[in-house]
């Protein structure tokens, strides 16, 4: 399928790696000129030298989007691009037992100012052209109660409300907003926060790992493909009518309505 984005300009936070990089390939496949901001640079690169391989190819910016400054900056060099896709940031999960106010504040530093510093740096930039997608991967951990996962589950609904905000503020002028709400999916959050259920419950780590897993009616984990393919979807003309949205990406873990 062509998703229409061959001389589409993309940027992609949180591009070193993980659902991030997952999504600098996609839109790269698709033809469009693809921007991967990271905070490491050396990330970047070794991020780079895997989709050369794959005969792929991405600019880099090596940009701590925590700092307001920074990111004003970066895309001041890049330009208002046709799409950002939110992936930079992550709030460690912390037991309740370690939990204070420090911690709290750092999780929305990594996880929501992350995401709201590089959508006020592009979003009224679309809206002056008229056109512009947003699509944020934020995580299930904003819906459901986690006591691992209380400040980035604070920080990942606190991105959704922002979200469908700044959707049905700037519709009208050509700019959509989606989120992405992954489960469990192959990356290094796994394991961290698997590590953090180890130090709260004392369990093995294999043991904690295989209960996760049962608990997926599909019987797996996603793979950060399976994000990217639906992230770029909705970056997509294909999905012109689509804003204000907030996609689960789970195996059914939720199945609710």
């Amino acid at each position: 399928m062509d998703l229409q984005l061959s001389g589409k300009t993309a940027v992609v936070t949180g591009a070193s790696k993980g659902i991030g990089l997952a999504c600098v390939e996609a839109l790269a496949r698709e033809g469009a000129t693809v921007i991967g901001i990271s905070r490491d640079a050396a990330n970047l690169a070794k991020a780079q030298d895997e989709l050369a391989a794959k005969d792929l190819s991405f600019q880099v910016e090596a940009v701590d989007l925590t700092d307001p400054d920074a990111t004003t900056a970066v895309f001041g060099r890049i330009g208002v691009p046709d799409i950002l896709i939110n992936c930079a940031g992550a709030a460690r999960r912390t037991p309740v037992a370690e939990l204070d106010s420090k911690a709290l504040h750092a999780a929305m530093e990594a996880k929501y100012f992350t995401y709201m510093h590089a959508t006020e740096a592009v979003i009224r930039g679309m809206a002056e052209r008229g056109s512009g997608a947003i699509v944020n991967v934020v995580g299930q951990g904003g819906r459901a109660a986690n006591p691992l996962h209380i400040g980035g589950g604070a920080a990942n609904a606190a991105l959704m409300l922002a979200s469908a905000g700044y959707a049905k503020a700037y519709a009208g002028q050509g700019v959509r907003v989606n989120v992405i709400n992954p489960g469990t999916t192959r990356t290094s959050r796994v394991d961290e926060g698997l590590e953090a259920a180890v130090r709260s419950t004392g369990r093995p780590k294999e043991e904690l790992l295989q209960e996760m897993v049962a608990d997926i009616p599909f019987g797996r984990v996603g793979e950060p493909a399976e994000v990217a393919n639906v992230a770029v979807f909705l970056a997509s003309p294909l999905a012109s009518y689509v804003t204000a949205s907030i996609i689960t990406m789970d195996g059914g873990t939720t199945a609710g309505i």
